[in-house]
């Protein structure tokens, strides 16, 4: 019995006899993406127009936000808030502490394609909205925004699959996640070879069919 082969078949049926964990921690990771990726989106939407918002106060707050998440590891901030909150007599699953926590972080980018994609537009078209009757904000949603979707979209797409693989982080706070239970299986059988393929595998796939949905997004705004 070669122990060291990583392709050895007993490795593999005993990875297919615990299908039923890796199958727990993927159905897990895809709530994670599913929560953190509407919430950065809807945090990158409002961050990214604060950035290009005429008050100078709420600049600021978008550049607070953008440039801290930025700037400090994401594994620092999921942990920072899975071991803060508690102190705050604030609790709340694992499963929820993953979505806020990396959605936090790829909001920050989000917001940073956003903007981008708004500087982008000239600012004649605000400015012909707002004669027209429109505030700033009905502007911005009817005028500007549909007209820069098709610039930010790239950016944003390219977010959201760093979105995925940025999940793996919640095995550092034991999240239940894929990344979680392929260290746990492997950790306590020493298959490491066989836990980490499927796992990389189901990545690849995830992003796979998230690029290929994206793609045909962009392809839809190009009409």
């Amino acid at each position: 019995m070669d122990v060291n082969n990583p392709f050895a078949i007993y490795k593999w049926q005993a990875l297919f006899d615990a299908r039923d964990i890796f199958i727990d921690g993927l159905t897990t990771t895809l709530e994670v993406v599913i929560g953190a990726l509407i919430l950065s989106i809807i945090l990158g939407i409002i961050f990214g127009v604060a950035g290009v918002f005429p008050n100078k106060i709420v600049k600021v707050i978008n550049r607070v936000y953008v440039e801290f998440f930025q700037n400090t590891p994401l594994v620092i901030q999921v942990i920072f808030i899975y071991n803060a909150l508690p102190h705050i007599h604030v609790m709340m699953p694992v499963l929820l502490i993953g979505i806020i926590g990396v959605g936090l972080y790829t909001g920050a980018y989000m917001a940073e394609a956003v903007r981008g994609a708004i500087l982008s537009v000239p600012r004649g078209q605000v400015e012909a909205a707002v004669s027209q009757g429109f505030n700033y904000w009905q502007a911005m949603w009817y005028i500007v925004l549909p007209q820069s979707k098709k610039i930010m979209l790239p950016a944003m797409a390219n977010q959201a699959i760093n979105l995925v693989k940025n999940t793996s982080v919640l095995a550092m706070i034991a999240g239940g996640d894929l990344m979680y239970q392929a260290d746990s299986w492997s950790g306590s059988n020493m298959y490491y070879g066989p836990a980490y393929v499927v796992t990389g595998a189901c990545y690849w796939i995830i992003c796979f069919a998230l690029s290929k949905y994206i793609g045909k997004l962009e392809k839809e705004t190009e009409v």
